[in-house]
C-alpha cells in the first residue's frame, strides 16, 4: 500500500490528465488504485474514478477536520495497493497566506510524496528555478519528483532535463510530449465531464498508454510504496461517523449527463441512513422510480436542456409529485431544472416548473467558492436541536459554483438558509422551500459539521410513516 500527490506549479498545467493517465496505466498493470481529490470538485473525481475503476473521494479542508481527512483516507485506502491524490490549482495556492488549505498541507497532513506536472510551454533553463523556488519554499514538502508536461519533442525534452539536472536534485520522472488528443475540452466550470465527454473510455485509454510509455511508473510505484502506510495516519481524535440503518425508504437519484455531482461519501451516508438508491436518467425515463424521496444534485442542464426539456411527461410528472408532496433536495443544477426554463446565449427551453423564477445562464460566475449558510426556522428538515448547523451561530460550510441566476423571482418565497458568506438563490438566502422540496445552489457535504444525509433520511421516512401505507407522490403522479 502506498500513496503520493499529484500537483503542479499552477492550475491548468494538465494535471487532472497526467493523474487519469496514471490511475489508468497503474491498473492495467494490475494494481487496486484509490483515487482522491482535493477540494470541492465533481468534474476531475469522475474521470479518476472511471480511469481507476473505483469511486474517487474529496478532501477538504474546508469542510472536513484534519482527523476526518486522515480518517477517510486511511479507511479507503485500506484495501488498494496504491492511492492517488490529485490537487487542486498550484502546490501552495489556498485562500489564506499561510496555506493552510494549500496541497503543500494536504501533502504534509497526509505524510504524502509530491510529484509536480510543470507545463513546459514556452520554458526551458527556466524550469530550474521554478523547480528550486517550490522546493526551498517549504521544506517540510516531500517534492519527490517532476512530470514534464506539453512538451515540443526532443531537443524541448533534452534541454529541460539538462538544466533540472545540473541545478536541481529533483529527479524527472517523465516527459509528456505535446498532444492535442490528450486533452479534454473545457467550458464555463471547468473540464466537460467524463460521463457527458463522447468517447471517455477511448481518452482514458490513450491517456494511460501515454503515460505508460513517456513515464518512468516504475518509479513512480516505488516513490508512493516509500510513503508511510495511510493506516498510521489517524492519529487524531476519533471520528464519530452515524450508525447504520437497516434501508427502509427509497431514494430517487438522477445520474445521466445532465445530473452527476454527488460526493461518494455523500450517497454513502444517505444508504447508511436506511436509503436504498434507486437511479434514473432524467433524459430517457418517463417515470421516476418507485420512491420515498426525490434527489436531484448539480450538474449541467444547460448543456443537455434540449433534451430534459423533450422528455415532457417526466417533467409533468416530478412536478405533480412535489406538489403532492414528495420530500425533495435540490442542488444547484437540480434547482435550475426546477425552475420553469433555462435560458443560455439565445435558447431557452421549458423546465419542471415548480419554482415559480426563470434559470439565466451568464458569462461569468454568479456565486463561486466556500459559503457559509445557517438554517432558518423554515426549513423542513435540518432543524434540530441536535443540529449543529442549526445551533451554530457562524452557520456550516458548504461551496457553490454556478453561472446561473434565477430570474423573475416572486418576493413572497420562503427559504431554508441564510446565506452567511456566498451568494446564494438572491445574495443572502438560499434553499427554496415549496411544500417538501429544499433546492439551493449550495453543494452541501455530509460531514461532522454538516450531517445533512441523517436528517434529510428521517424527513423523507417520517412522511412515508404518516402515509400509512398510502402511496409515495411519486406514483401518484405517475
Amino acid at each position: 500500500m502506498g500513496h503520493l500527490l499529484i500537483s503542479a506549479a499552477h492550475k491548468s498545467s494538465g494535471k487532472t490528465m497526467v493523474s487519469t493517465g496514471l490511475a489508468r496505466a497503474l491498473s492495467v498493470r494490475g494494481l487496486s488504485v484509490q483515487p482522491f481529490k482535493k477540494g470541492p470538485d465533481y468534474i476531475d473525481p469522475k474521470w479518476l474514478s472511471e480511469a481507476a475503476g473505483q469511486a474517487c473521494f474529496n478532501l477538504d479542508f474546508h469542510t472536513q477536520s484534519h482527523a476526518e481527512i486522515q480518517a477517510l483516507f486511511a479507511d479507503k485506502s485500506a484495501t488498494a495497493d496504491l492511492s492517488l491524490i490529485e490537487g487542486n490549482k498550484g502546490l501552495y495556492d489556498g485562500v489564506d497566506v499561510e496555506g493552510s488549505n494549500s496541497n503543500a498541507a494536504l501533502a504534509k497532513l497526509l505524510k504524502a510524496p509530491v510529484i509536480l506536472v510543470v507545463d513546459a510551454s514556452g520554458i526551458t533553463r527556466g524550469v530550474a528555478p521554478l523547480l528550486m523556488g517550490y522546493r526551498l519554499f517549504d521544506k517540510d514538502v516531500d517534492i519527490q519528483g517532476v512530470i514534464l508536461n506539453k512538451v515540443l519533442g526532443p531537443r524541448h525534452e533534452d534541454k529541460l532535463i539538462q538544466a533540472i539536472e545540473r541545478y536541481t536534485d529533483i529527479e524527472v520522472l517523465g516527459a509528456v510530449r505535446r498532444n492535442a488528443h490528450l486533452g479534454v475540452d473545457e467550458r464555463h466550470i471547468g473540464l466537460v465531464p467524463s460521463n457527458e465527454y463522447t468517447g471517455s473510455r477511448e481518452r482514458i485509454d490513450l491517456l494511460g498508454e501515454t503515460i505508460e510509455e513517456q513515464v518512468n511508473l516504475d518509479r513512480v510505484i516505488e516513490i508512493a510504496h516509500a510513503a508511510p502506510k495511510a493506516t498510521s495516519m489517524a492519529t487524531l481524535a476519533p471520528v464519530s461517523v452515524p450508525a447504520a440503518v437497516k434501508p427502509d425508504i427509497r431514494i430517487a437519484v438522477a445520474r445521466d449527463p445532465a445530473f452527476g455531482f454527488y460526493y461518494a461519501d455523500d450517497l454513502e451516508a444517505l444508504s447508511r441512513a436506511g436509503a436504498r438508491l434507486v437511479y434514473f436518467n432524467a433524459l430517457n425515463d418517463v417515470y421516476l422510480p418507485t420512491c420515498d424521496g426525490l434527489f436531484l444534485g448539480g450538474g449541467f442542464p444547460e448543456t443537455q436542456m434540449d433534451k430534459l426539456s423533450a422528455n415532457k411527461t417526466l417533467r409533468t410528472r416530478i412536478k405533480a409529485a412535489i406538489e403532492a408532496g414528495l420530500p425533495t433536495y435540490a442542488e444547484c443544477g437540480g434547482l435550475m431544472y426546477l425552475s420553469r426554463s433555462i435560458a443560455w446565449g439565445e435558447q431557452k427551453r421549458d423546465m419542471v416548473g415548480i419554482i415559480p423564477a426563470d434559470a439565466l445562464m451568464h458569462p461569468r460566475p454568479q456565486g463561486r467558492g466556500y459559503v457559509r449558510l445557517k438554517p432558518t426556522e423554515n426549513h423542513p428538515w435540518a432543524i434540530g436541536k441536535d443540529d449543529p448547523a442549526a445551533t451554530d451561530e457562524d452557520g456550516f460550510p458548504a461551496h457553490e459554483f454556478h453561472h446561473s441566476s434565477l430570474e423573475n423571482l416572486p418576493p413572497d418565497l420562503t427559504f431554508a438558509y441564510d446565506v452567511l458568506r456566498g451568494h446564494g438563490v438572491n445574495g443572502s438566502q438560499d434553499g427554496i422551500v415549496i411544500h417538501n422540496l429544499v433546492a439551493g445552489y449550495a453543494h452541501l457535504r455530509d460531514t461532522s459539521v454538516c450531517r445533512w444525509a441523517v436528517p434529510f433520511t428521517a424527513f423523507v421516512r417520517h412522511l412515508k410513516q404518516v402515509r400509512n401505507g398510502a402511496p409515495s407522490p411519486a406514483q401518484i403522479a405517475g
